[in-house]
């Protein structure tokens, strides 16, 4: 029973690794904000956060308002597959939450996208990534 409470322990990431991820993502959500301002988006919010959950940008582009998702990892792969289930549900119920605090925006077309950030390659955005079909 100790060896496995110790491997618990040892499995949890350190300060140091996690203020590294936290670094990590959000200079990895300030290329992808700069990726939409190239395209044409306006940033309306940056890390929206909410009881439910927090949205990581949340942009305007014409009559589109959009809640992305940004993944940063080595690999697009990899972070492609850190968009879970569980991650757009919590991404859906903040954007509901949005929607309701900023009735403005109800008449716009809504949008969930996904930014995969890696090493020394532009962003890549898949627009439309989900739907809030939970």
């Amino acid at each position: 029973m100790a060896r496995r409470a110790e491997s618990a322990q040892s499995a949890a990431p350190s300060r140091r690794e996690r203020v590294a991820a936290f670094r990590l993502g959000l200079t990895a959500e300030s290329r992808a904000a700069l990726f939409l301002i190239a395209k044409g988006y306006r940033i309306a919010a940056r890390r929206w956060k909410t009881p439910l959950g927090e949205i990581d940008i949340v942009a305007r582009r014409r009559r589109t308002l959009v809640f992305v998702e940004v993944k940063a990892r080595g690999r697009s792969t990899d972070a492609a597959e850190a968009v879970t289930g569980r991650g757009k549900r919590r991404i859906i119920a903040a954007a509901e939450l949005w929607l309701a605090r900023k009735p403005e925006d109800a008449e716009r077309d809504i949008r969930f996208d996904v930014m995969l950030v890696t090493p020394g390659r532009l962003p890549k955005h898949i627009v439309n990534a989900f739907d809030a079909t939970r």
